[in-house]
Order: structure tokens, then sequence, then C-alpha cells
């Protein structure tokens, strides 16, 4: 085949690819319109690629003549292989979403305009600012926090599915706690998607949370999203669920009050029946957080693998979960290291396997927690027939 020449206003400017639905943004330039949104809305960028300009007016205003030049182009090309690229459909108006929510205020009505906003939401990135910018935020908000939790659900697949802006988020995390109660009652007594998506909406919000909002969490809360890990509703849930607890565990409360719920036997059993590298990251990640705390150590110490687990996975994993596996151990031995820690630490060969830590490349954080912990009981392990010949001449003066 020839090699076709494209005009290079065909070409999206932050992409190489033809452009199939041109649109223009305030600052006069044309993207496809997939290209930008994915800039504007997925990347939360506010800037005009191409002139640096601060975008004014996230509205993207269809150029027309460009997209019939486009269809006129793959027409001529059509020899070629080229499909001519169909006419896309309009993007939804404020006009249309507030129809929608007036008609989804009839108990009748509600469910069919439920989904209905929810097929447009998921349609492109525009339709998902129109509605947010047209008050839908604050309808869904408000059926999530009713009693009905087949409306809820719909409710919530489509906030999580809005991406919501940081602005929205802060409203929706700033209801006095009321929708973080409303999304607490959801995990208690919905079904397992209605619960998955009541997490996802939740980190978000925490994420962007004021730390007083974060310190104030409620016990209850916590049994919620224990429970949502106990259950292993998805992957998906699990994931979002533990990076959730790493973003609240800086606060000394939020680790006690998880650790009250159960948390740490929870985990334990996770490290167990994980492989995948990702899920023991985040997982000795959230571990290393909870032993921060007294409550969260006696805990670990009380499962009869909690030690155990949390040594096998250093030099398994990666980089990183060795760091934090080792500062696991550093929080056991520095503030729970009784005769019999300390002996079990010798007798599931722990002390060994961080003889080791010093002799391979691990990170230098992680070779001066393991030194740390050595130096701290040498007087117990130093001289310990359990230590491999090997391994005993790395062990720290």
């Amino acid at each position: 085949m020839d090699e076709i020449d494209v005009p290079p206003f065909f070409i999206c400017p932050i992409s190489l690819v033809i452009m199939r639905d041109p649109v223009t943004v305030s600052t006069g330039i044309t993207y496809d319109r997939e290209s930008i949104e994915k800039w504007l809305f997925s990347g939360k960028n506010t800037a005009c690629p191409v002139t640096k300009q601060a975008i004014s007016d996230c509205e993207l205003v269809p150029n027309h003549t460009l997209r019939r030049l486009i269809q006129s182009w793959c027409t001529l090309n059509a020899c070629h292989g080229i499909e001519r690229i169909l006419t896309p459909k309009p993007p939804i108006g404020k006009a249309q979403i507030t129809k929608l929510l007036d008609d989804a205020k009839s108990p009748l009505q509600r469910m069919k305009c439920l989904r209905r906003l929810r097929s447009i939401a998921s349609e492109n990135g525009t339709n998902k600012r129109c509605i947010e910018s047209s008050g839908a935020v604050e309808f869904l908000a408000s059926i999530v926090s009713e009693y009905d939790l087949t409306a809820a659900d719909e409710a919530l697949n489509t906030l999580y599915n809005l991406q919501l802006s940081e602005a929205a988020l802060k409203n929706l995390m700033g209801r006095n706690g009321d929708f973080v109660a409303s999304l607490t009652r959801v995990m208690r007594r919905g079904s397992y998607e209605c619960r998955a998506y009541a997490v996802f909406v939740l980190k978000s919000m925490l994420e962007i949370a004021d730390p007083m909002q974060v310190v104030g969490l409620r016990p209850e809360l916590f049994v919620e999203l224990v429970r949502v890990l106990h259950d292993k509703i998805s992957e998906q849930a699990s994931n979002a669920t533990l990076k959730l607890l790493v973003t609240i565990f800086p606060w000394g409360r939020n680790r006690t009050k998880a650790t009250e719920a159960g948390n740490v036997p929870v985990l334990i059993d996770m490290l167990l029946d994980s492989s995948h590298r990702r899920s023991c990251e985040i997982i000795l990640t959230a571990l290393d957080k909870v032993c921060q705390c007294a409550e969260g150590r006696l805990e670990l110490l009380s499962h009869g693998a909690g030690l155990a687990v949390v040594s096998k996975k250093i030099l398994r994993v990666s980089q990183f979960a060795n760091q934090k596996a080792v500062r696991i151990l550093w929080s056991i031995s520095k503030f729970c290291g009784t005769c019999d820690v300390v002996q079990e630490m010798m007798q599931l060969g722990i002390v060994a396997k961080l003889c080791l830590v010093l002799q391979v490349e691990c990170g230098h954080k992680t070779k001066e927690k393991a030194r740390e912990v050595l130096k701290l009981h040498a007087a117990a392990w130093k001289n310990s027939p359990c230590i491999p010949t090997n391994l005993l001449s790395s062990y720290p003066a």
C-alpha cells in the first residue's frame, strides 16, 4: 500500500491519532475529544497542552467544519482501506440533566432516571462534567442517604464513575459526616457490588479530606472496612480498602480503631494467601502502620502466624516489601522484645533472615533497620547455634 499523507490539522496535538471528534477549547486550539477529555479529566490538568494557558471553561465546542473535512478525506482515501468516521453523537446538555433530575424525584420514575443518568455518565468525560455541574452529585448523595439499597446501588455506581472533581468530593466530605455515615450503612447492609462502590467513593473522598475529618471517623466505619476485607468481595474492593486504610493510618486514633475492629488478623490472613507483589506490598504497608501502636503490635503477636508470615515475605517479594517487613520486625523487637518474643524470633528463623538481609542488596534503610534489630538483642542471639555459620559472620558488632 502506498504511504498516505495525512494533513497535519487532522492530527490531535496531544496524541498521534487522526481526530475522530474534533472539539475546540477556550484557548482556540482544536483537539480530538477523547484525547483532550483524558488530558483534562483523567489527568486533572487545567492548562491547554499547546498554548499552556489556563482553560477557563471545560466546555468543548464541536468543530463541525474540521470534522467534515476529515470525513471527506476518509472518503477520498477509502481505496486505501480508510474507514469513514461516523458523525459523533452530540454531548448531553445541562437542560437535559436538569429535566432528568426533576423526573427522578417521582418514586415511579426514580430507577429509570438513575439508570439513564448512569448510562449518560459512561459515554464520555464531557457528560461526566455536565452531570456534576448540573447539581446531580447532591441528588445522588441524597439517594444514597435513604434506605432504598437498590436505588443506592445505582447512585453509588454513577458517583464513582463520574470521577468527581476535588471540589465535589470536598462537598460530600463536608456534609457533617452524614454522607460517610450513609456509606457505612451501605457497607453494612448492601450487596457486594454496592459495598464495593461505597468503598471506592469513600477512598476518593478521604484522599482529599482535611485531617480533622479523617481523625473524626467513627469506629463503626472501621468495622465495615474490615468486613469488606474479610468477605473478599473483589480484588478491586480489597485493594481500595487497603489503600484507604493506609491513607488514614497516619493518625494514631485510626490505627487504634482499626485494631479494635479486628483489622490485624484479617491482614495477616490476607498476607498468608497472597502471592501477588502489589498486594503483598500494600498489606505489609498497612501492617507497618498499625504496628506503630501498642494495640496493633499485641494483635500481631497474638496471631499464630503473625511473625512467621512477615518474615517469610522478606527477600521474596520486592525491595519495598523488604523495607516494610523489616520495619514491622523492628517495631516488635523494640517495643515488645520480651524473652518469649525474642526466643520465638530465633526459632522462626527471623534472626537468620535478618543476617541474610545484611549480606544482600536490599536497600540502605532496610539494612539499617535489620542491623538495629540484631544489635538490640545481640546478647540473646549472637552466639546462638540457630544461626548458620555462613550468616553469623555478618552479625553486627
